[in-house]
């Protein structure tokens, strides 16, 4: 069973946020395997699902590197743990 992550990506919108924002997951061998992205005016929002099994860093620093990326970049960007996100939105 693979072990998957939820990335939301909010901040006003700009070229290259999706490429970036790849990369830097591919860069910690996240994989990417589904992704919703809109541009409301000029505020650009994406969902990501990413694969976490095979990452090269702990869960823990690759979140905190693409928060940092996000700040750096005018961002927000937060990861979270699967079993986090199902915990919470279990009725």
């Amino acid at each position: 069973m693979k072990i998957k992550a939820v990335l939301s990506v909010t901040g006003k919108d700009n070229v290259g946020i999706i490429a970036n924002v790849s990369a830097l997951c591919a860069k910690y061998g996240a994989n990417i395997i589904d992704i919703s992205q809109t541009v409301l005016k000029d505020y650009f929002a994406m969902i990501m699902i990413v694969e976490i099994d095979k990452l090269t860093v702990a869960f823990t620093e690759f979140a905190d590197l693409v928060s940092a990326y996000g700040k750096d970049n005018g961002l927000e960007i937060h990861a979270m743990h699967e079993d986090i996100f199902d915990s919470m939105h279990k009725i």
